[in-house]
């Protein structure tokens, strides 16, 4: 991971005045990229970026990179890149370094702007290609890696983070009312290209950027169906496996340490049980926040089933204290930038504050379960109203009966889980959300708390369409940004 930034800016024709530019947005970001930090400007195009040396550590890896007649600032990594590399030499290309980022370029000269449909893995970047005269920018699939611009004709910016474009001279500190009450309806920390402020925009997932001429266009390069496919149990889970090892085997690829997030959940449980199982002799760290008090939050229990079944984990347990909170809380906001929804932010910035004291540079972490497995209660409930809706009373009463097995709960909150799967039943997705936050309208008007209009995609079942929202649009991208800002707090790449 890093930290990107630049901008053409044509106003600026002072070099001293843009070396000035560019060095006080990279400054505002060192800690996403502490090993080094470079810049290169050329006419009115300036690229900047802050490195973590992950793969290749050598100079040759420095950014900017320049590759033939393109330059790239690029965060992220690209997992599959030494099968893209074979190909690539194969087609005549040739190589000066071990790194992704070199791949990255390459692939752009081969394949052009579809070059992303071979990429596996989490990047934000910007190639300048001097041929064509154009920015080319990009945003994997899930918006995993961050990426901000702020865009006014001939003058366009970029950064990973909102602190860099406010030392811009287009930044104004207006803020965008609309996705602040977002913000506090549903906790959704951007909303497609909307951010907190007026004026800084947030490059989508799964979406390219071009910017040319003064003009920019966005495209959609991928999106999540909602099809089902036609497999069996048996079939989906076996594939789902393979899938699943395959992942945390190319997440495993770096020139450092590699270690764990162990929150005791089942993602990633499930991460470090597969690489107990890939790498057996390898002394993995993993790191476990928990809190005293209650069983509901020290989750060590069931950390440490994992570690039984694999001794050749590391654990590293960590209570942090009242007064460590109360000394972190401004630090842990600074990195933050926006209002966390909720706690839990807090203790993860904790985990990763435990792993860099361990000289940790990398992390496995697992996010997105709940989301694309169905794993939440409201989850459920479109489940089991998709059957009664098609008029499947079998099939709802049989999914009830599973879910009162597999989560013993009071009479009374199984009587309000089949009362919320009935109401969804005969409720839209913008009756549900009405119902829901009713309890927002008396301090925000009932008018400031309708129903986003993104509630329904086409195509697929009614849970399908609940879980592509929770994927794309709302749960898993806010998820996503506290696991970015909480790991480069500490100079860490979270690999999720």
């Amino acid at each position: 991971m890093c930290g990107i930034a630049g901008f053409i800016d044509p106003r600026i024709t002072n070099k001293d005045r843009q070396k000035e530019q560019i060095t006080s947005m990279l400054k505002s970001m060192e800690h996403r990229g502490p090993d080094y930090s470079g810049d290169w400007q050329h006419g009115p195009l300036v690229l900047g970026h802050n490195r973590l040396s992950i793969i290749d550590l050598s100079e040759a890896s420095h950014q900017p990179f320049h590759y033939q007649d393109v330059s790239i600032s690029f965060n992220g990594e690209v997992y599959n890149y030494l099968e893209l590399k074979e190909t690539l030499l194969k087609a005549g290309f040739s190589f000066s370094s071990s790194s992704d980022t070199e791949v990255i370029c390459a692939a752009y000269k081969y394949w052009g702007e579809d070059c992303v449909q071979h990429f596996m893995g989490m990047w934000a970047f910007a190639i300048w290609d001097e041929k064509e005269q154009k920015l080319f920018c990009s945003r994997d699939r899930f918006g995993i890696k961050p990426f901000y611009f702020q865009n006014a004709g001939e003058q366009f910016y970029f950064a990973s983070e909102y602190r860099a474009l406010k030392l811009s001279p287009l930044h104004r500190e207006e803020y965008n009312e609309n996705h602040l009450l977002r913000y506090l309806q549903l906790g959704w920390l951007t909303y497609n290209e909307e951010s907190f402020y007026r004026g800084i925009s947030a490059l989508p997932e799964a979406h390219n950027l071009i910017y040319q001429n003064g003009k920019i266009r966005l495209e959609r390069y991928w999106d999540l169906s909602l099809q089902q496919n036609n497999v069996s149990a048996a079939e989906a889970k076996e594939e789902f496996k393979s899938l699943f090892m395959d992942s945390v085997n190319l997440h495993m690829r770096a020139d450092t340490p590699v270690g764990a997030c162990l929150s005791g959940g089942l993602d990633s449980s499930a991460i470090c049980s597969s690489i107990g199982q890939l790498y057996p002799k390898l002394d993995l760290n993993t790191f476990t926040i928990y809190y005293g008090g209650k069983d509901e939050v020290d989750e060590r229990p069931w950390a440490h089933m994992v570690h039984r079944d694999y001794p050749s984990l590391k654990a590293h347990d960590y209570y942090p204290q009242g007064d460590e909170l109360l000394e972190q809380f401004e630090n842990f906001f600074d990195h933050f930038e926006v209002p966390p929804a909720g706690s839990s932010p807090l203790s993860q910035y904790f985990v990763m504050k435990l792993a860099k004291s361990q000289g940790m540079k990398v992390l496995l972490d697992g996010q997105g379960a709940d989301e694309f497995l169905a794993g939440y209660d409201h989850s459920f409930y479109r489940l089991a109203a998709g059957k009664l809706k098609k008029g499947q009373l079998g099939g709802f009463i049989s999914e009830l009966e599973a879910f009162q097995k597999l989560r013993p709960r009071s009479m009374g909150a199984h009587l309000g889980t089949y009362a919320k799967s009935l109401i969804a039943a005969v409720s839209s997705e913008e009756q549900m959300y009405g119902l829901e936050y009713r309890k927002y309208h008396p301090f925000m008007g009932k008018e400031a708390a309708q129903a986003p209009t993104l509630w329904q995609p086409e195509g697929g079942s009614r849970l399908n369409q609940f879980l592509y929202q929770l994927t794309m649009r709302s749960s898993l991208p806010s998820l996503l940004h506290n696991e970015d800002r909480n790991s480069m707090a500490f100079s860490i790449e979270s690999r999720v």
